[in-house]
């Protein structure tokens, strides 16, 4: 038997967790023959739930899990981890402000990536998945100045696997049959889904849908998908958002299939014009547990105004908790 990885979920107790850690315990992430131990991170008041979900996870009898830790300090939580989940982050209630939302899981993010930054493994994956994803990123990168910056990233796998979806389902065909999507910028309704790259079953997407579908259908489904599942069925996407962070995670580890690329929110390194530093979602492939931001696409003007707005979204977003910094 392998040694056990380590592997941390924040936000334990979550609706995501929930779905989120049965499928680590089971394989789903490393294989069938890898062991794990989970490092389970919630705040005190929530430690009792969290053991009830602790219970259920040892009635499944896990092969693979070897062990459970329960914790609310963060330094429990990451103490030599190879891989992160971070899920946990204050949800946006009735009345509150962007900002407010910003600031006050700018706090959490900010000791995670300190408490990652002192204990974590040198070459620990984080996926940031707790919104705004993007900004929270940023500044557990912040935080971590002896961790590489691609160390980080934050997920836009659930609004890339949205939009192979909504495609396959347009054009008729199995989502296996769509490649070289791509989901750019913030993990917000500001978020540009681009079909100018996608191809189905090797033709130019655009070749075989209509521009207003594009434009008036596609992107704003995608963008606001959501909050179409709350209004639906009165809770979030918590199950395709822990199969995202699967998918995003898997992909980081084993890398992407050749011909083909993933959209995830990284570090920009200038990239499209895009402010060094700023956690923007591209197009990446990966190998060797590498990701490497996609070069030299072709870009008319309708795309590059989406990327700019997204990039003044960010900035906006990284003015408002500019105090922590």
């Amino acid at each position: 038997m392998k040694t056990p990885v380590d592997i941390a979920v924040t936000g334990a107790a979550g609706q995501i967790s929930y779905s989120l850690l049965f499928r680590l315990a089971a394989g789903d992430l490393l294989g069938p023959d890898q062991p794990i131990v989970l490092r389970l991170l919630e705040i005190t008041p929530a430690l009792e739930v969290l053991r009830g979900v602790v219970m259920e996870l040892h009635d499944c009898a896990f092969p693979l899990l070897h062990k459970v830790i329960i914790t609310d300090d963060p330094k429990v939580a990451f103490d030599n981890i190879d891989y992160a989940f971070l899920v946990g982050a204050k949800p946006r209630k009735q009345g509150m402000l962007r900002s407010d939302l910003l600031s006050q899981n700018a706090e959490i993010f900010l000791v995670q990536g300190q408490a990652l930054n002192e204990v974590a493994n040198r070459n620990v994956k984080v996926l940031v998945t707790g919104n705004p994803a993007n900004t929270n990123a940023y500044l557990a990168i912040n935080h971590a100045p002896d961790l590489a910056p691609e160390c980080f990233a934050a997920m836009t796998m659930l609004d890339h696997t949205r939009a192979v979806s909504q495609l396959a389902q347009k054009c008729g065909v199995p989502t296996r049959d769509i490649r070289n999507m791509t989901v750019w910028g913030n993990h917000s309704c500001m978020q540009y889904p681009d079909l100018h790259n996608a191809l189905v079953k090797g033709r130019p997407a655009l070749d075989l849908v209509e521009q207003d579908w594009f434009v008036d259908e596609f992107m704003p489904t995608v963008q606001y998908r959501g909050a179409e599942v709350i209004k639906a069925r009165g809770q979030s996407s918590a199950a395709s958002a822990a199969n995202a962070a699967i998918m995003h995670m898997s992909t980081w580890i084993h890398g992407t299939d050749e011909g083909d690329w993933v959209s995830m929110a990284v570090p920009s390194d200038g990239s499209y014009g895009i402010e060094s530093g700023l956690v923007f979602s591209f197009p990446v492939t990966v190998s060797d547990g590498h990701y490497h931001i996609v070069k030299g696409l072709d870009m008319n003007e309708f795309s590059l105004e989406r990327l700019r707005r997204n990039e003044a979204e960010l900035v906006e977003e990284r003015q408002a908790v500019k105090h922590l910094l």
